[in-house]
């Protein structure tokens, strides 16, 4: 595709907060198609893979479009995908809610769980521990960012590339990772202000570049 500006597809999968992340991106900078098109997405600069509720529900949906195999070709690629809140945790090995164990689309490795924190869900502002040299949080610093979760991965048996974490109620969990193409957040970039917004910005500006690490 070409374009004055980046195209970013939105996939529609049934789940996630469709119309403020496409808003969003749109005010980011980007050309935001809506849509559960295969080649589309495949086709586009960008993918976002958006989500909220159960883990397995998401899963469902997206293997209803093909998410999981659009996902992995972009990935094979190295064409820039960026999942979030649960979009985020479906790109890990396993998901476990109710003691019920989901295969996740596997591109990082983890296992999706309850946290083990107090209140659940964990609602609202809070502040984010990224790596050094981190290209989602360049220009960000000390700035909080919006969630609304219970669930997250607060351990993987290998560590990706860039791993942010988060802290609840005394318990760790990952809050954003940069695995070369892929960035994936807890939080929603969409509902969290100036920062969040600067983060999308600094994804969007990026895609036009070949992701290498």
């Amino acid at each position: 595709m070409t374009s004055a500006q980046p195209v970013v597809a939105v996939l529609d999968y049934g789940s996630g907060n469709l119309h403020s992340v496409t808003r969003a991106l749109a005010a980011a900078g980007a050309e935001v198609i809506l849509t559960a098109d295969p080649e589309l997405c495949c086709d586009a600069d960008g993918l976002v893979v958006p989500g909220v509720g159960a883990f397995a529900a998401c899963m469902e949906g997206l293997a209803a479009v093909s998410g999981p195999e659009v996902i992995g070709r972009r990935l094979a690629a190295e064409r820039p995908v960026f999942g979030i809140c649960v979009g985020h945790q479906v790109m890990f090995g396993l998901g476990v809610e109710h003691d019920i164990p989901v295969e996740g689309v596997g591109v990082l490795p983890g296992i999706v769980e309850e946290l083990d924190a107090l209140p659940l869900p964990h609602m609202g502002w809070n502040t984010v521990v990224p790596p050094e040299g981190s290209r989602m949080f360049a220009g960000i610093a000390g700035e909080r960012f919006y969630f609304v979760h219970s669930y997250g991965v607060r351990r993987c048996s290998e560590a990706p590339s860039h791993v942010t974490w988060a802290e609840h109620g005394g318990d760790r969990f990952i809050a954003a990772v940069e695995a070369g193409a892929l960035w994936t957040t807890q939080f929603h970039p969409e509902k969290s202000g100036a920062a969040g917004a600067r983060l999308l910005r600094n994804w969007v500006t990026r895609l036009t570049v070949k992701e290498t690490a």
